[in-house]
């Protein structure tokens, strides 16, 4: 019997993620807990290939890509749904109220020339690292905080319980640091 083969289109993350919280939602829920490995389960049931890094699905929907539209419908009112780490390898979808982000027309506008270097742009992509060289290069964080910020990155990481991996990153007046949640 020939062996049946695994999709991959590019939307396997979306119909992963909706599979494991889909399975586990019940009306009315404001939490929705799962584990790292319950998209192997997921991918398995779909008959979609498992991604490589498991841990870049979920990266990809707290920071990338919109949440599917089948997940946010089941949040209530003026509500909406959010992946929060739990621990190791563990996460949880959260509803809460929308943010909403959107520049106020009101308020001045500061303009900063581009003190990017060409070299920089040249081999920059279009990710997050490439936003954030254009922000210490700019001193963007230096001008609308108005302290005077530098930039240390490392690849130190620790766990917290009931939060899981987070990684300490500095930008410091002085000497205090900022842990970011790594998921």
């Amino acid at each position: 019997m020939p062996r049946k083969r695994a999709r991959r289109d590019p939307n396997r993350y979306e119909a992963i993620l909706e599979k494991v919280f889909l399975d586990r939602f019940r009306r009315g829920a404001r939490e929705v807990q799962f584990e790292r490995k319950d998209f192997e389960d997921a991918a398995a049931d779909l008959g979609v290939a498992i991604p490589k890094n498991l841990g870049d699905i979920i990266y990809s929907f707290r920071y990338r890509r919109p949440i599917p539209q089948s997940i946010l419908d089941t949040a209530g009112k003026n509500r909406t749904w959010v992946i929060r780490p739990a621990g190791r390898g563990q996460y949880r979808f959260v509803q809460v109220e929308p943010l909403d982000i959107a520049p106020n027309r009101a308020l001045a506008e500061t303009r900063v020339p581009d003190a990017t270097p060409g070299v920089i742009e040249m081999y920059a992509l279009g990710d997050e690292q490439a936003l954030l060289a254009n922000l210490r290069y700019n001193r963007l964080i230096d001008i609308f905080t108005g302290v005077t910020c530098y930039s240390l990155q490392s690849h130190l990481r620790t766990t917290i319980p009931g939060m899981g991996q987070v990684g300490r990153t500095r930008s410091t007046s002085g000497s205090t640091a900022k842990a970011s949640t790594i998921s």
